[in-house]
């Protein structure tokens, strides 16, 4: 591959031996970054957007060591925590969590309080030195939290090579991942790894970087861009097939944020490249049904008991009809939203007004321009949940 000449944008592989890329990214991120004013970009900072309160106070609770350094309005200056935001789906209580690229464990010890107890967080990074940290606090925690054993675990191994790094087929009920799928050399065997240890119903929720069009080979073999994580960027199109390739339902965009890059030299290096930090979340499901359905959120989820913004199309509030497409249907009905949802049988009740969703899109870029966001910010944030029953 290092003498490869094509373009790999629809693989998502860097031209570099896949070794090579490894070394760099644990040398990025494992040496040479030790706080965020050494990256030389803004692609890899936090949310400027406020965090929930519960995730806040989740946050509070971890050690100085792993956690974020906390200053005014609730921002976060981040000491050994990059990405392109908190990523937190809802409805965790019970779940089986992955995380993929979990560092020095700051998320994973935050997600191990949602998913509570009898739930469990297992972290893999590729980096010695940040695993060590986490790892030296996994009793600190247990007790902090007041369980009778820990709930984390942590692995060391690549996300591209999940088997091999001793995870099992059909064990999590979700897998998150935060600004880390840019850095992989193999953006398909991520897609398809992560689908081969989901269960049935589970789901990939995560926020990356993507680029308007396909990559020159010079963008992508560009150490500090590839570090910055904009040199590994898909073209949001070739997520789009890729997810769907491997077995995903297709993508759905939760939300999306302009990316500046703010340094004239790599500005000059990326021309007209356009970049955007983007959430998706891509569920492994059966066949998607044809059949579009009425329902109507229970609101049972912990901090999401008046709505539920699923995604950038939909918004769920609590008792009103709405109808969604076949898709959509499929996803609340096979996965763990199930129980959050009552499906109405075929035809409108007497009386009862339907809410109609607005239009959706895939396109990051184009979800920038409908949300008229005055904000540029690199961050996407997730939306947060916490407590209800949903994983079984």
């Amino acid at each position: 591959m290092a003498d490869c000449k094509k373009e790999h944008g629809g693989c998502g592989k860097c031209c570099f031996v896949d070794s090579v890329i490894h070394v760099d990214v644990k040398d990025d991120y494992g040496k040479t970054l030790k706080k965020t004013s050494d990256l030389k970009s803004n692609a890899c900072l936090a949310p400027s957007q406020a965090i929930p309160a519960f995730v806040l106070k989740a946050l509070k609770k971890i050690h100085p060591e792993v956690r974020a350094k906390w200053v005014h309005c609730c921002d976060i200056v981040l000491t050994m925590y990059y990405g392109c935001g908190l990523v937190v789906p809802e409805c965790l209580e019970g779940c089986r969590l992955l995380d993929q690229g979990s560092g020095s464990g700051q998320d994973c010890y935050m997600l191990s309080q949602l998913v509570g107890e009898k739930g469990h967080v297992t972290g893999i990074d590729m980096n010695e030195d940040q695993l060590e940290v986490a790892r030296k606090y996994v009793d600190h925690h247990t007790q902090e939290f007041g369980y009778e054993k820990p709930n984390v675990d942590f692995v060391q191994g690549n996300i591209e090579a999940l088997k091999e790094a001793g995870l099992k087929e059909n064990s999590f009920d979700i897998i998150i991942s935060n600004c880390v799928v840019n850095l992989s050399t193999d953006k398909r065997k991520v897609l398809s790894d992560a689908y081969r240890v989901l269960k049935d119903g589970g789901e990939l929720y995560f926020s990356d970087v993507y680029s308007s069009s396909r990559l020159s080979d010079d963008i992508k073999n560009h150490k500090v861009l590839c570090g910055e994580c904009l040199g590994g960027a898909l073209w949001w199109e070739d997520l789009v097939r890729l997810a769907q390739e491997v077995g995903f339902s297709p993508p759905r965009l939760v939300t999306a944020n302009v990316i500046t890059v703010n340094n004239m030299e790599l500005e000059a290096i990326l021309g007209d490249y356009k970049f955007v930090s983007a959430t998706y979340r891509l569920f492994k499901i059966p066949k998607i049904s044809n059949k579009g359905s009425l329902v109507i959120y229970n609101g049972n989820i912990t901090g999401f008991e008046e709505s539920l913004e699923f995604d950038s199309q939909y918004t769920f509030k609590v008792d009103e009809v709405v109808e969604v497409d076949g898709e959509v249907a499929s996803i609340l009905s096979h996965s763990r939203f199930a129980e959050e949802f009552t499906f109405q049988p075929p035809g409108v009740p007497a009386g009862c007004s339907v809410k109609k969703p607005k239009v959706g899109t895939v396109n990051p870029f184009e979800l920038v321009l409908q949300l008229g966001s005055a904000t540029v910010s690199s961050a996407t944030g997730g939306c947060c949940g916490a407590e209800s029953s949903c994983c079984k």
